[in-house]
């Protein structure tokens, strides 16, 4: 498939899923919200041109350079894996149920319970909310745990979300990556 997915393809995405890119005892494991119809069409996360879940990663100190949705198994030598609350494709986040966020999140505390990572970045402050109940839940480093598992919520890195410039989502970034530093070197 070419990188660029042809408006069939879009449309045949909806409602797709995506496979996770995981191990167990990861440093960090990425949640996204879910997955949109460009990742469904690729089967890639993050895969969106404007998205920039990836230079976020980079700039945050994750990756040596930066990573192209196509690459994403590589993430797992460096201790890092990729999930989303949802596994379902849709068009826009908002597409969503709460109920389906909710659903997401058992899920996903199943999920890291399995895989223990050290820590479980979620990356979407209103989704992290909605999914483990935890309605005035700021960016950054969150009481909740999950067993062993630390929880972090990151700014969405989509570019819709305009409120966080590239800047900003880099160094929200880096303090995750200083944290997980920190806490495996323990």
């Amino acid at each position: 498939m070419s990188t660029r997915p042809t408006k069939d393809q879009l449309a045949a995405a909806h409602n797709k899923t995506i496979e996770d890119v995981i191990a167990p005892d990861l440093d960090v494991l990425f949640c996204g919200i879910n997955p949109g119809l460009y990742s469904g069409a690729l089967g890639q996360h993050f895969a969106r041109p404007g998205n920039r879940f990836w230079p976020a990663l980079h700039a945050g100190g994750f990756t040596p350079r930066l990573y192209k949705p196509s690459e994403q198994e590589d993430l797992l030598k460096l201790g890092l894996g990729i999930t989303n609350v949802v596994a379902r494709t849709t068009a826009r986040a908002d597409e969503l149920t709460d109920d389906e966020l909710r659903d997401g999140g058992k899920r996903l505390a199943a999920k890291v319970l399995e895989y223990h990572p050290r820590w479980l970045a979620v990356v979407g402050i209103t989704a992290y909310r909605t999914a483990f109940g935890f309605p005035k839940a700021q960016v950054g480093p969150q009481e909740h745990q999950i067993g062993e598992t630390r929880v972090w919520v990151l700014p969405n890195p989509s570019g819709l979300n305009a409120h966080w410039t590239p800047t900003g989502l880099g160094q929200e970034f880096a303090k995750l990556r200083a944290a997980s530093q920190s806490r495996r070197n323990r």
